[in-house]
């Protein structure tokens, strides 16, 4: 079968948003200080390559974001919200309680969809944007769906436990957001998803709720030394698998857009691809880990100012709490 009688996935275009409040390391320090939390601008960066995040105010939730990104999307690819007749959202923090109602639906509303398109939450915490884009490229050469809009969306700064400064100076919030659609041409090159359940305690909010009352935590928990080891082997590993996947070396690959959670895995990762530094998109440094948002906020990033062109040939990765990782390999 030719390329002419195949149905492609393309990403047609990239937007994001971030929440006006600007928190640089001095002004956190400064907030975890009255609250007797020692920490410092240095020890923060030696330790994560983070200087600054965004947090949402108390009445902007998820789906706000989301939107915002969405909007965006939108305008780059040429469409209109009536267009779009899938929506998979990828969030650690929905809107409600249990993500029920899904955020993708709520969001759905607030764009004015009225076409009756499907729309769903993915969770796989900080690669659930890898896990959507997998999700979408299948059903968009299926032939089930014409135009999906992929979102990565978090306000992480709602589980934070601001008495703990390993964890509470690494996350931020804000969302990014691509339209897929079909192309004559392939777009999505390759995808390879993985999870490991046995990890699942080292990266957790460890609380539920049962009858209207939290039990446990519903803070952020991390064990961060788990957490990195994991992190530079599996990343490694599914980098090389959707090289294969892809027929490809890693000398093709003109940008990596890793999950922005670490600076120190970040550079493990390219270092071990043989890819230059200047090569990986870094955003870590002023948006902190956005989870689910970190990739797309990246991408939409670099698109803007003119790094990312039309042709070139990204690989997006990310690892993230469940455990779960994967990668993917795309053509602008």
């Amino acid at each position: 079968m030719t390329n002419q009688n195949k149905i492609f996935s393309k990403i047609l275009g990239t937007g994001s948003y971030l929440p006006p409040k600007r928190v640089s390391n001095q002004a956190l320090t400064v907030q975890l200080a009255q609250k007797g939390i020692e920490t410092s601008d240095e020890w923060i960066v030696s330790r994560s390559g983070i200087s600054a995040r965004h947090y949402a105010e108390s009445d902007v939730l998820s789906s706000d974001l989301a939107v915002h990104a969405a909007k965006q999307a939108l305008i780059a690819a040429d469409l209109h919200a009536n267009d779009i007749d899938m929506i998979i959202l990828a969030t650690s923090t929905p809107d409600f309680l249990g993500g029920f109602p899904s955020t993708a639906c709520i969001v759905q509303k607030k764009l004015g969809i009225t076409t009756g398109g499907a729309a769903v939450d993915v969770q796989a915490v900080c690669s659930g944007f890898i896990y959507a884009v997998a999700m979408a490229d299948s059903l968009i050469k299926s032939g089930a769906h014409k135009n999906v809009l992929v979102i990565g969306t978090e306000v992480f700064s709602r589980i934070l436990n601001f008495e703990d400064r390993t964890t509470c100076v690494l996350f931020g919030d804000g969302a990014g957001a691509i339209v897929m659609g079909r192309s004559e041409e392939p777009g999505v090159l390759a995808t390879k998803l993985h999870a490991d359940g046995q990890h699942s305690h080292v990266l957790c909010v460890p609380g539920n709720a049962n009858a209207g009352v939290i039990e446990g935590s519903a803070f952020l928990y991390m064990d961060g030394q788990a957490v990195f080891k994991l992190a530079v082997t599996v990343l490694e590993k599914v980098a090389k698998e959707v090289l294969d996947m892809a027929g490809m070396v890693s000398s093709d690959i003109d940008w990596l857009i890793p999950h922005q959670a670490n600076i120190r895995i970040m550079q493990s990762t390219a270092k071990k691809l043989d890819l230059p530094l200047e090569k990986m998109v870094v955003t870590v440094d002023q948006h902190g880990n956005t989870s689910a948002a970190s990739i797309p906020l990246a991408l939409d990033a670099a698109v803007r100012d003119g790094r990312i062109k039309k042709g070139q040939t990204l690989m997006l990765e990310a690892v993230g709490g469940g455990f779960t990782w994967g990668a993917a390999i795309v053509k602008m």
